[in-house]
């Protein structure tokens, strides 16, 4: 039991902390502010710096392929569209328990608009028990409640694929649009280099927009840290669920609220650096260092864009550099931030979505209103993590289940520990 009285002498030591912080926030933002502007002039001599050096820089960083000072109004999306997202929740295993196994729970969510159809919310439990779901991760030193996780992150794509291709059998959705790869160059009068956006050929009149969402990062952070065997098993069937996506037309867009990401940032670091050339190998080897181009740390991308961005504009689109990237077969990672009006989001999508400027644009007004639909959070992704959560309620529900299982099968002894039955009530 929680003691308020105890705890209320320390908050005022944390109060005057967080004072300290937020003067030291807003000179950090300050800072960043003024390296943007100096940026918008030599953006493209950053990014051919950036790509001479990206072997030897060890921070994570992004490429811009819009001009920095970039603040797009995103289209109103069609009255007539589908939204499909999924999400994941579970029962960890637990020793202390009648048996040791653990569940999954998989949100489903499609909801249509505008076509007179019955939305999809459920969801789809599947429970592990078998000594190969069990224990395999053990050869790699990963604990199961780990493992699970990551299971469960490769269990969302693949439902997420199923729903999409069923969307575009039944509404014509499939082929319906123009993947040719839609990147060129500023002309010579744009005194830059980089590339931007054109727009493609308009997608089929019969076509139903579509978007599939999912919750969280497109960019799989764990895998740098799995062993390649490991790795196998979770990465392929993502990005087959990908290729199903990008063969039915359906656009995959990942949605990061209060997102903590730095990549945009680090790329001004780049202006920042104070050395001959962004050589950390030789200059700045540890980064656990505080190392000279750390200027803004830890300033967000979010939190920078939120003094560009008008509600309902996007930034720039990026690439994402992240080497766990180099994993994906070719599949790379763009993104941008959005202000949906209660926050700074940042969305992530494949780079076949981005290179079909128009999918492209489509795609954030879906999800545009999306957020609006539910007051500051897409609707389809809150839905779909209502469908998964497993409750205290469902949780006792599925143990007195199995508990009938196993009796019907003739075991004895059926029950939990006594510790766990001792931590369920006080004696005292």
């Amino acid at each position: 039991m929680l003691d308020l009285n105890k705890l209320a002498r320390q908050m005022q030591g944390l109060s005057q902390h967080l004072t300290l912080e937020a003067a030291a926030s807003r000179q950090r933002l300050e800072l960043a502010q003024q390296y943007l502007c100096k940026a918008y002039d030599s953006q493209s001599e950053l990014v051919q710096q950036q790509e001479k050096w990206r072997d030897r820089i060890l921070f994570a960083n992004a490429t811009p392929l819009e001009p920095l000072n970039t603040c797009i109004d995103i289209p109103v999306p069609p009255k007539v569209h589908t939204v499909i997202a999924t999400d994941g929740s579970q029962i960890a295993p637990n020793h202390h328990e009648i048996a040791y196994c653990y569940l999954l729970n998989i949100g489903r969510v499609v909801l249509h608009y505008g076509q007179n159809k019955h939305p999809l919310l459920d969801s789809l439990p599947e429970v592990f028990y078998r000594p190969e779901d069990l224990y395999v991760s053990r050869q790699w030193g990963i604990r199961t409640e780990e493992w699970m996780s990551y299971r469960r992150t490769a269990s969302e794509a693949m439902v997420l694929a199923e729903l999409a291709c069923s969307v575009a059998e039944n509404t014509g959705t499939r082929g319906g649009g123009d993947t040719g790869n839609v990147f060129d160059s500023f002309s010579a009068s744009d005194n830059t280099a980089l590339p931007r956006l054109v727009v493609s050929a308009s997608s089929s009149p019969s076509r139903i927009p579509t978007l599939a969402m999912v919750d969280g990062s497109l960019i799989y952070w764990f895998l740098e840290q799995l062993p390649f065997d490991a790795r196998d098993r979770i990465l392929p069937p993502i990005l087959e669920a990908w290729r199903q996506m990008r063969d039915a037309q359906i656009p995959l867009m990942g949605y990061l609220s209060a997102s903590r990401n730095i990549e945009g940032i680090n790329f001004l670091r780049l202006l920042a650096c104070t050395h001959p050339a962004p050589d950390c190998m030789s200059f700045c080897p540890n980064q656990l260092d505080k190392v000279p181009c750390k200027v803004f740390e830890p300033l967000r991308d979010s939190t920078l864009w939120a003094t560009q961005l008008k509600p309902g504009q996007r930034s720039p689109l990026w690439r994402s550099n992240a080497r766990i990237l180099d994993l994906y077969q070719g599949e790379q990672v763009y993104f941008c931030y959005v202000h949906v009006g209660a926050e700074i989001a940042r969305i992530e999508v494949p780079a076949w979505v981005a290179e079909n400027k128009s999918l492209f644009d489509e795609s954030l007004g879906l999800m545009l209103a999306q957020v609006q639909k539910g007051y500051g959070y897409p609707v389809a992704i809150a839905e779909a993590h209502n469908q998964a959560v497993v409750r205290g309620g469902d949780r006792t529900r599925f143990f007195a289940l199995l508990e009938r299982q196993m009796i019907k099968a003739g075991l004895r002894n059926v029950g939990t520990s006594y510790k766990e039955a001792r931590k369920r009530g006080s004696i005292a």
